[in-house]
């Protein structure tokens, strides 16, 4: 009966914001990867990792995103004549970058833009297989304690001066120094530079997530004799400055006004001949989600993947001049969850903890209150990446289920109250809590929500462990070893947002994450780490939820739309507009 009631009131609080997604003022509050504005320097941004913050072996989601209802299959829907040159694409977007430079600072805002201004050495296709760009080739050793990059012959700066090795080497040093994603250089032990266009990267252990950390958001290389010139380079000028930027990709920047516009144009000398095939890209910076929707329903805006929440979605699905898709961003792999404080007396009970997640129905809150426009998750590694494993505990049985695990282990729920905390820039977070609470008060337990004023009293609550239970929002940021061990590591409980903030510490899956970051068999890892999600289930240090797509709208004269695993956060030099 009270599923019911729930999904009566969900229903009824989706017709309300649907009819308010419909009216100019809609402040359009959306979900994670939608609507926050700036950047946090704990890892990711605080739009994607929180509702901003901070891996799929197809596009997107594999099979799960064909189920969603709406979702077009990521073709353009124009008549392909062939690429056409020329035309300005124009993006929209509710993300503000600090800067540029994106060998210091991740997340959604700097890579859409920074991905055009600078080239990384590798690219990557629907399968996570690399490709090349910047190196034209690579070599891993044998014993896999070094990778030789050959870099093409006749690349230059956007000021005319050569990309050389020693460019290559500068680029990943700096992120090794400077990025806040620590796993990804952690085993660079040195970089060696034989010529000006070989590159040595020479590792203190194999490991295998040093291809996918050369991706075009994760290592853009940038220019030493701009860089390497004393200052900080996390407070560079040239960061951002239209006055002395210097970038190595397919766009240079034209404009840059913060918080505004970041305006692209085609590098005539880029590497790739007669790319890229637009002449401009401009995007724009716009904080409300529902002026994006209108911009793409009257066909003056090209192409957003911040839309805001479910209402707008749908809002594009149904109509036909539109395109929408849950297709691209596949490495970034944001995964939604109930995570415990595992220091709590009450939560430290793995039978409370498994209690919880039987009394959760992911099926529920991705149906009802997402309005299918989310996906439910079962592990902590995105079900569209090949190391996803399928086969874990998933738990959920309902309410009764909940009540009979704690009876047979002798628990009263009516003795412990717990708190739900949430990210407070998140809409849709507030609302798994409140549901939620519902859920565990039926199953007996004393249960509220806890509401903070905004995010960084969020994020510092947290990070000091201070709470009881968190609504949270992660990427896996493509190779598990980058987005994934963070979150499980027994030695990343630090202290700092965004990392082992449960308290999880269970020796097996340390060893096994540390062996499957060290072994270069693509099958192996998925071995390793397929048992390491069935131990990490059956602890329970938090409760999967859903993984949020970042859906794409856009006009159907865009050809070749930005749907790979990095979507948006990739190169579009092959992106081009039919007539």
């Amino acid at each position: 009966m009270r599923k019911r009631l729930l999904a009566l009131l969900a229903i009824l609080l989706s017709f309300a914001m649907l009819a308010a997604a419909c009216g100019d003022d809609d402040d359009a509050g959306g979900d994670a990867g939608d609507d926050t504005a700036t950047e946090d320097d704990s890892g990711d941004d605080m739009d994607d990792e929180p509702a901003e913050d901070d891996d799929e072996s197809t596009a997107d989601m594999s099979d799960v995103a064909e189920e969603a209802e709406g979702s077009d299959d990521g073709d353009s829907g124009a008549v392909d004549t062939g690429p056409v040159a020329g035309g300005t694409l124009l993006i929209q977007s509710t993300q503000v970058p600090r800067h540029l430079n994106g060998t210091v600072q991740s997340g959604y805002a700097t890579a859409v833009p920074g991905t055009q201004l600078n080239a990384s050495p590798l690219l990557f296709d629907e399968n996570f297989q690399p490709q090349p760009y910047l190196a034209e080739s690579w070599e891993i050793a044998d014993d896999g304690l070094s990778v030789t990059l050959n870099l093409v012959q006749g690349a230059v700066f956007h000021d005319g001066e050569p990309i050389t090795s020693e460019d290559v080497k500068f680029s990943l040093e700096t992120s090794q120094a400077n990025h806040p994603f620590k796993t990804m250089f952690a085993a660079v032990s040195s970089v060696d530079t034989p010529d000006d266009y070989t590159v040595v990267i020479n590792l203190s252990e194999p490991h295998p997530a040093i291809l996918l950390a050369m991706s075009p958001g994760l290592l853009p290389i940038i220019p030493e004799h701009v860089y390497n010139d004393g200052q900080e380079i996390k407070e560079h000028p040239c960061n951002a400055g239209t006055d002395c930027f210097v970038g190595s990709g397919p766009f240079t920047l034209a404009e840059y006004e913060a918080g505004s516009i970041i305006r692209l144009k085609a590098f005539e000398d880029f590497f790739i001949p007669d790319r890229p095939y637009l002449d401009e890209i401009i995007i724009e910076i716009v904080p409300d989600p529902a002026s994006i929707v209108i911009g793409l329903e009257n066909g003056d805006t090209d192409l957003s993947a911040t839309l805001g929440g479910a209402a707008n979605v749908i809002r594009l699905q149904e109509n036909d001049d539109v395109i929408v898709t849950a297709d691209g961003h596949a490495a970034v792999g944001p995964i939604q969850w109930l995570e415990f404080n595992l220091a709590d007396p009450a939560l430290s009970n793995v039978v409370v903890r498994q209690a919880i997640a039987d009394a959760i129905d992911r099926e529920f809150m991705s149906d009802v209150l997402d309005l299918g426009t989310t996906f439910p998750a079962t592990t902590g590694i995105h079900p569209g990446s090949p190391f996803h494993n399928p086969n874990t505990e998933q738990y959920g049985a309902g309410i009764e289920a909940a009540q009979a695990r704690l009876a047979d282990a002798g628990i009263d729920p009516g003795t412990i109250s717990l708190a739900i905390d949430y990210i407070p820039v998140s809409g849709s977070q507030l609302a798994y809590a409140e549901y939620i609470v519902q859920q565990l008060q039926d199953v007996g337990f004393d249960a509220e929500v806890n509401t903070l004023p905004d995010f960084p009293s969020w994020a510092g609550r947290v990070a000091a462990g201070e709470h009881q239970m968190t609504v949270n929002n992660v990427w896996n940021w493509g190779d598990p070893v980058i987005g994934v061990h963070r979150t499980y590591l027994s030695t990343n409980n630090v202290g700092v947002i965004w990392t082992n903030n449960t308290g999880y510490n269970n020796p097996d899956v340390d060893a096994l994450l540390a062996q499957a970051g060290a072994e270069f068999d693509f099958d192996t890892r998925v071995d390793l780490y397929a048992q390491a999600q069935e131990i990490i289930n059956q602890d329970v240090p938090m409760v999967y939820l859903n993984t949020p797509p970042f859906w794409q709208a856009f006009q159907p004269r865009v050809q070749n739309p930005p749907i790979g695993i990095w979507g948006q956060l990739g190169p579009m030099h092959e992106v081009w507009l039919a007539e």
